[in-house]
């Protein structure tokens, strides 16, 4: 069957004026492909397994009004983006603005349906001095190396594959106590409807187990990564990252710690970077279950996302948060349809993980 045309929905706000850098950054990375476009919320309107790159224009002030409405429309239609595989591309005027706006979006979409491979942000700020370091290594300058991210962000768009196994393994990581968890409550409800379909791993990281990152120079890291190592070892390097290396999802087990996630949990994302120097994760899912006291459970699924999906390359699918409030010890049993959200919880992360059995 023919492919449809790539979608690009680029909210186009009038008090703007128009941006020509990103005009001319769109044109080289879509070159030679099929382009349905939108630019205004009115046209937005619920589709279903499309590939879909979101452009965003932010100016200097990272306001979009076009964008708000648009956004609005997403958080207001759940199943509008299912089956959809998504990418954004972000310039603006500043250097502000365009992670914090890209992590929005995409957390949004995401909840609506839309799956993004690994490094699915590709973001031009005002000065581009965040493409220093590629434009070195593609011996061209900032702007030839914006040009070559969009382009390999298109390109990625078009040809991605969810990868699917006969039984895949999971690795939940957590640094939780069993004896009063809420994280691990709910955590044990959706276990329970993944084995046997899967095998699963959970490694604990409590009690100060987890030696942070102290940012070793990059020949450092790089040649401990060479081995699969890290300069500080210890349970990441035993137990992390060959588990790491097997698994084809990690689901991470965060309650919320002062709207972000805990020490250990941020100490292991850290430590990831001495294997990411080495081994790239675009084939492996990351999921997440995140338990708020009282609110805030959508600013740590968004540190998930931004760390390992824009940053380590960890696909994201559908749905990949489960998120949930409860405060006193084993609450989390007493709120509504927990069980049934886990269940369905459960089977999203095998719709997306697993090859179906063949009779």
């Amino acid at each position: 069957m023919e492919q449809q045309p790539l979608l690009v929905i680029m909210p186009e706000d009038g008090a703007q004026i128009e941006n020509a850098r990103l005009q001319q950054i769109l044109q080289y990375a879509v070159k030679d492909y099929p382009v349905e476009l939108w630019r205004k919320a009115e046209q937005f309107m619920p589709v279903q397994n499309r590939r879909i790159l979101f452009v965003l224009n932010l100016g200097a002030d990272g306001v979009n009004l076009e964008y708000q409405k648009l956004l609005r429309q997403i958080r207001r239609q759940p199943t509008c983006f299912t089956g959809c595989t998504g990418a954004v591309l972000i310039d603006a005027d500043s250097e502000l603005y365009t992670k914090a706006i890209g992590r929005e979006l995409v957390f949004a979409a995401n909840c609506s349906g839309c799956l993004f491979p690994g490094k699915p942000l590709v973001e031009g700020t005002g000065s581009l001095d965040n493409f220093i370091v590629q434009a070195r290594n593609l011996d061209t300058d900032k702007l030839g190396a914006y040009r070559h991210a969009a382009r390999a962000l298109v390109e990625q768009l078009l040809t991605f594959q969810l990868p699917l196994h006969r039984k895949p393994q999971i690795l939940a990581v957590h640094a939780s106590n069993r004896a009063t968890s809420n994280t691990l409550t709910l955590w044990r409800k959706v276990k329970q409807h993944l084995e046997p379909a899967c095998t699963v791993q959970e490694i604990s990281l409590q009690n100060g187990s987890v030696i942070d990152c102290n940012g070793c120079p990059y020949q450092t890291c790089r040649h401990f990564g060479e081995t699969c190592s890290c300069f500080y070892g210890g349970v990441i390097v035993e137990e992390v990252y060959p588990a790491i290396l097997d698994c084809d999802g990690l689901i991470m087990l965060c309650p919320n710690y002062n709207d972000a996630v805990s020490a250990n949990l941020s100490a292991f994302i850290n430590r990831l970077t001495a294997l990411f120097s080495q081994v790239r994760f675009y084939d492996k899912a990351v999921f997440c279950l995140v338990v708020s006291g009282y609110s805030g459970g959508d600013i740590v699924a968004k540190q998930i996302l931004g760390a390992l999906n824009m940053n380590k390359t960890f696909l994201l699918p559908a749905r990949f948060a489960l998120l949930a409030t409860a405060n006193d010890p084993f609450s989390i049993n007493r709120i509504a349809e927990i069980d049934q959200r886990a269940e369905e919880f459960a089977q999203n992360m095998l719709a997306q993980l697993r090859k179906e059995p063949t009779t």
